[in-house]
């Protein structure tokens, strides 16, 4: 009998093939006999302290249409299959939090859940990186205008964030004479109630954004550099940016080296670092991309390294 694994996402019909990092996952994992079952956030309930999920028969095909074909759905325990993929996009909000709560049942009960998902509540994809001050550009965290304006004035040049979100959404570049400063503060906090994260504008980001991949604290040796689209300041690929592929620096693998204890510690198998310049903007643990561009530019098979480790864990 094949091994089964659960992967709970956004609509599977949903997905750009050809650039999906959890779909490269799951064409890994069927290559490797696994069987496929999928599932929204939505689906997972819990009774009597056992988590369940409705979850369907899915099959995938590496192509731009027709990719997948969903089969029978029933109602099983999440602990019946011993491998989860948790890879729900954010917005990181409560009902995603509620998520990892029914998580934590099977994972307890010794399903491997890819990020484990204490992991994914302990880990803000933004605040992780500053717990290593030693790597990051200086950085406020605050939903006060004074502070948060202070900071703008004594750095000059800064970019504003929410907290929750992905793909460049809501970020902003401010500078002490930007006319509308005081409404992108009140925007993003919501009138103060709200925290957001302020960091120095670093200007390397004109040659990329790197995304660096660690697997169970190993990176992998090449980076997709996402080089800001004229006229932007946010080098994610949503939000337009060009991806090229770059080496590690020796800077790059200092970072890694340094955030590698507490991505394992924490159970984060599968990691993506964001790096401007010599800075660690961000530490990303929900649903790290970029899988696919980095294989089509090196001949890699990224998932298969990591089908590599789970089938490791999974067997001791």
């Amino acid at each position: 009998m094949s091994p089964s694994l659960l992967v709970i996402m956004d609509p599977v019909e949903g997905i750009k093939p050809y650039k999906d990092s959890t779909f490269a996952m799951l064409l890994e994992a069927q290559a490797r006999g696994w069987s496929l079952a999928y599932a929204q956030q939505t689906a997972l309930s819990q009774r009597d302290g056992r988590s369940l999920v409705h979850a369907s028969e899915l099959e995938v095909r590496d192509q731009d249409s027709g990719w997948f074909t969903l089969g029978e759905t029933r109602t099983r325990p999440i602990d019946s299959f011993p491998l989860v993929l948790m890879r729900k996009d954010p917005p990181f909000d409560i009902d995603y939090v509620y998520t990892t709560y029914l998580l934590d049942q099977p994972a307890a009960a010794g399903s491997l859940v890819v990020n484990h998902p204490a992991a994914l509540r302990n880990a803000n994809e933004k605040l992780a990186a500053t717990r290593f001050p030693q790597f990051c550009p200086p950085v406020l965290v605050s939903c006060d205008a004074n502070e948060l304006n202070g900071f703008i004035e004594e750095q000059g040049d800064a970019i504003l964030k929410p907290l929750e979100g992905m793909g460049g959404t809501s970020v902003f570049r401010v500078r002490p004479h930007d006319p509308n400063r005081s409404v992108i503060i009140e925007t993003l906090t919501h009138h103060g109630k709200h925290l957001i994260m302020a960091q120095r504008f670093v200007p390397e980001i004109s040659q990329g954004d790197k995304r660096i991949l660690v697997i169970d604290g190993e990176p992998v040796p090449w980076a997709l550099a996402r080089i800001p689209a004229e006229g932007e300041t946010r080098g994610n690929l949503a939000a337009g940016g060009k991806g090229t592929g770059v080496s590690l620096s020796d800077r790059d693998r200092e970072i890694v080296a340094g955030v590698t204890p507490m991505l394992r510690d924490m159970g984060i198998l599968f990691a993506g670092l964001d790096v401007i310049g010599d800075y660690l903007t961000e530490i990303n643990v929900t649903s790290p991309t970029c899988i696919r561009e980095l294989d089509r530019l090196y001949s890699l098979n990224i998932a298969g390294t990591l089908f590599d480790r789970i089938e490791q864990i999974l067997a001791v």
